[in-house]
């Protein structure tokens, strides 16, 4: 169906409702890549023009990807849920945002009207928003995950402890652990990406990691971001795998160049389950996604990036993970050029998973040649607070040097936390107070080295 709008005396031409969503999008590097982007900043508002008068049933009716072709397609339309979306089955795309907008959407509402939404209508109504509607959005909402604590309960705010090592070296693995869990990070999960995915040395880490957790009773789950399929081997030999961690993407073909595809998920979704190694909650899976995946593959079929990133989330929902969190400036300036694309992204991914029923985290993050630096982090990471946003990722001197990129410093939680009043998850708060450790705000390290010395290390 080919689409027209005016703006300023100009009409403008849409082919389908694929080139309406990607000259709807704000301006990003990896649309102009791939030649989908809008050609002005009038075209864009004509774009816009038409999503808002669009009809949110059109979303259902007219694939942006053919379902015939594409299983992320199929189980967004087979898993749709009519009764969810029936309170706005006949609204527009404008319409919706009003509503999002209005005090009728509250956690209730919004968490019922979830399962409803397609990632394509999700998508759409971020294009309508400014980066304040999709905070005050994305704050009303709260989506609560556990396994060995509660992730995102209201004034709340957790974190991935990433203590990366270019070696995967044990000692210095454990010092990168030891200063994040002294300044309060580490609620989310302890997670290693490691750098050899050989299954000897993924076991080793996790013995590892278990072994220290199982030492200090700290109440939360590690992760060696690991494939699933390696996952799954290493459940088989016993390891003690807390989290199943897989990068995922919005398209069939782009899952299939990161070796996996939906049953291999439910299969190690299932072996999660069997695990059972959860105590407060059964919430086994942990996915990472990001702008610009598909593109990089050549597997987007002609979707924007922002679009495709939110089909991942429907990939996502559909095995009830513990976390989700975009990478939003780590592929690189080809996808997001500046602190301000990276900025939106990140609100834009934020608020689309949530809306979508996701734990959304990000990776506050940015490469050496994007052109950003830490203060647009420092600004993403304090507007992401304040949205209600999960957790975010820590890293030792916000400079991980196994992965070559930069993200958020474990000083940097104590100050979002300190600035706006969260907290860690309620299990993990009551670990740092009974060990006194750091916690509101601050960095009392009475304990530094009894703990130092029971990890074997020197204080």
């Amino acid at each position: 169906m080919t689409y027209r709008a005016n703006a300023r005396g100009e009409t403008f031409r849409f082919d389908d409702l694929r080139a309406v969503m990607a000259a709807a999008s704000a301006e990003r590097s990896g649309d102009q890549l791939a030649g989908l982007a809008a050609d002005s900043a009038l075209q864009r508002v004509a774009a816009r023009r038409v999503l808002m008068d669009l009809p949110l049933r059109v979303f259902l009716n007219d694939a942006l990807i053919p379902y015939e072709s594409d299983d992320v397609t199929r189980l967004i339309i087979d898993s749709h849920d009519a009764a969810a979306f029936a309170p706005v089955a006949a609204m527009t795309v404008g319409d919706l945002r009003d509503w999002l907008l209005s005090p009728a959407a509250n956690a209730v509402s919004l968490a019922a009207l979830a399962p409803g939404l397609t990632p394509e209508m999700v998508a759409a109504v971020s294009k309508l928003m400014r980066n304040q509607d999709l905070i005050r959005v994305a704050r009303k909402i709260q989506i609560v995950t556990a396994f060995r604590n509660t992730i995102g309960q209201r004034g709340t705010l957790a974190t991935r402890l990433q203590p990366n090592h270019p070696a995967d070296d044990p000692r210095g693995i454990a010092v990168s652990v030891l200063d994040g869990l002294l300044q309060g990070a580490g609620d989310a999960v302890i997670g290693i990406n490691p750098a050899s995915d050989n299954i000897g040395n993924c076991h080793a880490l996790l013995v590892a990691l278990d072994d220290m957790r199982q030492t200090f009773d700290i109440p939360t789950q590690s992760c060696v971001l690991t494939h699933v399929t390696n996952a799954l081997t290493l459940l088989e030999r016993g390891a003690p795998v807390d989290l199943i961690f897989q990068s995922v993407a919005g398209t069939q073909a782009a899952n299939e160049g990161f070796g996996v595809t939906l049953s291999v998920l439910a299969e190690a979704h299932q072996a999660g389950l069997a695990a059972a190694r959860g105590s407060v909650g059964q919430n086994c899976m942990y996915f990472e996604t990001g702008q610009g995946a598909a593109l990089s593959s050549d597997a987007h079929h002609g979707v924007d990036q922002q679009t495709v990133e939110v089909r991942a989330y429907a990939v996502a929902r559909a095995f009830d993970p513990l976390l989700v969190n975009t990478v939003v400036g780590f592929i690189g300036p080809e996808y997001l050029y500046d602190g301000k694309q990276i900025t939106r992204a990140g609100l834009e991914d934020h608020f689309c998973g949530k809306l979508m029923g996701l734990p959304m985290g990000v990776d506050v993050c940015y490469t050496n040649h994007v052109e950003a630096d830490q203060d647009d982090m420092d600004n993403l990471a304090t507007l992401l607070a304040q949205a209600g946003v999960s957790f975010v990722i820590t890293v030792p001197g916000a400079d991980d040097v196994m992965l070559g990129y930069q993200s958020l410093a474990f000083e940097d939680i104590a100050y979002l936390r300190e600035v706006t009043g969260l907290r860690p998850a309620p299990e993990f708060a009551r670990w740092l107070a009974e060990f006194g450790l750091a916690g509101q705000g601050t960095r009392a390290l009475p304990d530094a080295a009894a703990l130092a010395r029971r990890m074997g290390l020197s204080a």
